[in-house]
């Protein structure tokens, strides 16, 4: 959400800057964007993922005011969209706010991990916990915690496993990739990301996981479009194809094996920018830009289109509800 470690009394700081727009391309190549109903709130710094074909947005920060002052706006709203209905509900809030957190599925339940909350008047208390969801019930508990307490971390699954991968800790980087098995409800360690890095996006596709662009603590003056790959099973990491916009505050999704990485920060605005990924050929392709240039945003597949939601219009403090969605084109490359 900004650069370095942010202190506050009760409000966020406003920026004005200009977005960041790329170049459009062939529309029959590039895909398309609609429109969905905006979301309930204006958030940013929110998690997303996708339930039985419904969108959960998670926490992050609600636009500032006199009834959430005393939380320094951290939100525990928890927003669940239809896309088959295009409607918007609201269900059990967040046991506690987070925002920066991280988000994952497995089963039909809804896994929340890390994140950052309040300390005295920081808003950068990195945590550890994790909560599960479970739509049928709406209900949430805590499971056990993380080894390291970490926000912007990426979360991914595979093999029914929860892959907690980088992030920020409240004074550095760690690259610690951390295992949490739903089943024995226990942690592991995996080999750690090459890189260090925060505000990135992580992905599975097949066998791998890919950790993808981010920034060096906290500062997105320093953007990376870094590409690193992940073998589960031999517990090795290696180098892709670099994202060709560094960025970071992004957030991905895969549909047919591709991997779309949306949005993203810098000290000279936002980005609309879409780029996919395709691992098989170890290349990337400009996708047709969002609609409105966004950091922060939460991001969910279903059907086949992308949604992207919410998210900050302006580096730092700001705050949305918009909801774009994302159709891709029949690849002929």
């Amino acid at each position: 959400m900004s650069t370095s470690k942010l202190i506050i009394t009760t409000f966020v700081l406003f920026f004005p800057f200009v977005s960041i727009q790329p170049v459009s391309a062939d529309a029959s190549k590039i895909g398309t964007w609609t429109m969905g109903a905006p979301a309930l709130t204006k958030r940013t710094e929110v998690a997303a993922a996708a339930v039985d074909g419904k969108i959960y947005v998670v926490g992050g920060f609600s636009k500032p005011s006199f009834k959430n002052a005393l939380d320094y706006a951290i939100s525990r709203a928890v927003e669940v969209y239809d896309p088959k209905s295009n409607t918007w509900t609201t269900t059990a809030p967040l046991p506690e706010g987070r925002h920066h957190t991280g988000i994952a599925v497995i089963n039909g339940a809804l896994y929340v991990i890390g994140g950052f909350t309040k300390s005295l008047f920081s808003v950068w208390k990195a945590v550890s916990t994790v909560y599960q969801y479970s739509p049928d019930t709406a209900t949430w508990r805590e499971l056990p915690q993380m080894p390291t307490a970490r926000g912007a971390l990426g979360v991914t699954v595979y093999q029914d496993r929860l892959y907690a991968i980088g992030g920020y800790d409240g004074e550095r980087n760690t690259a610690v990739v951390e295992v949490f098995n739903p089943q024995s409800n226990t942690w592991s360690s995996a080999a750690s990301m090459p890189t260090p890095r925060d505000h990135l996006a992580v992905a599975t596709v097949g066998s791998r996981i890919y950790a993808i662009g981010g920034r060096p603590n906290l500062n997105y003056r320093q953007n990376m479009g870094i590409v690193e790959e992940y073998d589960p099973e031999t517990d090795q990491w290696q180098s892709r194809a670099k994202l060709p916009t560094a960025r970071s505050g992004i957030a991905a999704g895969v549909i047919d094996g591709r991997i779309y990485v949306l949005g993203g920060e810098s000290e000279k605005g936002t980005f609309a920018t879409n780029e996919m990924y395709m691992p098989d050929v170890d290349q990337w392709h400009a996708m047709a830009p969002m609609p409105t240039a966004r950091h922060g945003l939460g991001a969910a597949v279903v059907d086949g289109r992308f949604y992207a939601i919410s998210g900050g219009p302006t580096p730092g403090g700001s705050f949305s509800q918009v909801n774009e969605i994302f159709t891709p084109p029949i690849l002929s490359y």
